[in-house]
């Protein structure tokens, strides 16, 4: 059963969740956890100005954890899929998968949305299922690479640009507008992990998006500032800035480029919980992508510093607004945070049982039927 939170903060069923005692990391998953930046180095045995690389051969890769139908790779045969590309309005080519139904009509105007990987990933991890189940459901379904990663341009890669990446989901929802088969006043957006930040930023000044999903999501503003729990330290903080400004001057001298957090190559004894938890997705077999390590340059990490995605975030009322995370995700605290600040026409889902990556590819988990009523609901 999952918990449904309404504006007034009232729960739809007596549950209570114990949320258990937060995880502090130091150098974890594909969403940056505050202080994690700081350790400032790249992987072990990365060649130096290299970007790094996985360690691992896709055919070599563990087979990672497969329960509850996790499925990143899903194709539906309800779907035709095609690569497409268009420019943002700083003229970066940005590229990304259209998923239209089979059964669509093609002289009626059609609901849409755009859909967001995780932060440091690709529209090949998660992203096209949750663009795939939807476009099952009658939307038109545009997943994309953020900029600087992934098949979308942007140099040098890797690179941290949040106000970019909210102009990318402004971009898609331009080419969505030029085709005839949808409907101009009925596009939303679905932002997984941080890409739940990114598209809450592009929504507060792009009136155009109608309604607003977050599966997971990571503010990367507050994970980098503060870390889980506000556990990051002023003097921690200081020097994650100290680090970055340091490294900028090497790399303007023509020195080697620095990466910084993302998902580590390897697990020893020392590996936390939610390290593991982002290993057994990103260096596995269930959700391995050669296109993306997860790694972004130390220099333009500090970027997210001064992203602040839930300023202001009650201007996007009245469009409503639906924030879905795991009773177990180390990430919950952020779709609370939002849910809480967010003005009329909001809905908090916690679905029992998952953590923050579950919902990535967890079939048997993401609650697909809710995102559908929500955008039904809310893309009339």
């Amino acid at each position: 059963m999952k918990t449904n939170l309404d504006a007034d903060g009232s729960a739809s069923t007596s549950t209570r969740f114990n949320r258990g005692r937060l995880l502090k990391v130091a150098g974890a998953g594909a969403a940056v956890l505050g202080v994690l930046a700081s350790t400032g180095c790249s992987p072990s045995g990365q060649a130096a100005g290299q970007a790094p690389t996985v360690a691992r051969a896709a055919a070599n890769l563990p087979a990672g954890d497969m329960s509850n139908g996790a499925d990143n790779f899903y194709t539906s045969d309800q779907v035709t899929v095609q690569k497409v590309t268009f420019k943002n309005q700083y003229r970066m080519d940005v590229t990304g998968n259209l998923f239209i139904p089979k059964n669509l009509d093609r002289n009626a105007k059609n609901p849409a949305m755009v859909v967001g990987h995780p932060m440091g990933a690709v529209k090949e991890q998660s992203a096209n299922l949750y663009a795939a189940k939807m476009a099952e459901q009658g939307f038109v379904t545009l997943s994309l690479d953020l900029s600087f990663w992934g098949e979308s341009a942007g140099e040098p890669r890797n690179a941290v640009s949040p106000d970019i990446y909210a102009e990318d989901f402004s971009a898609a929802v331009d080419y969505l507008r030029t085709e005839d088969y949808v409907d101009r006043e009925r596009i939303g957006a679905l932002g997984i992990c941080g890409s739940g930040s990114f598209v809450i930023s592009a929504a507060k000044i792009d009136p155009r998006i109608k309604a607003v999903a977050t599966v997971s999501m990571y503010d990367m503003g507050g994970a980098n500032r503060n870390g889980l729990g506000h556990s990051v330290t002023p003097e921690q903080r200081q020097e994650t800035l100290r680090q970055a400004a340091e490294q900028r001057d090497v790399e303007f001298r023509g020195g080697p480029t620095e990466y910084t957090s993302g998902t580590p190559e390897q697990l020893n004894a020392q590996s936390t919980p939610v390290e593991r938890e982002f290993f057994d997705f990103y260096r596995t077999s269930r959700g391995f992508s050669p296109d993306t390590t997860t790694h972004p340059t130390l220099t333009s990490n500090s970027k997210f510093m001064n992203f602040y995605p839930f300023e202001d975030i009650e201007t996007i009322s009245p469009r409503p607004m639906l924030f879905v995370t795991g009773e177990n995700a180390h990430s919950r605290e952020f779709s609370e945070e939002a849910f809480r600040l967010a003005g009329d026409r909001k809905e908090l889902v916690v679905v029992p049982g998952a953590g923050h990556v579950d919902l990535y590819d967890r079939v048997n988990l993401i609650p697909f039927d809710k995102l559908t009523s929500f955008f039904q609901d809310n893309l009339r």
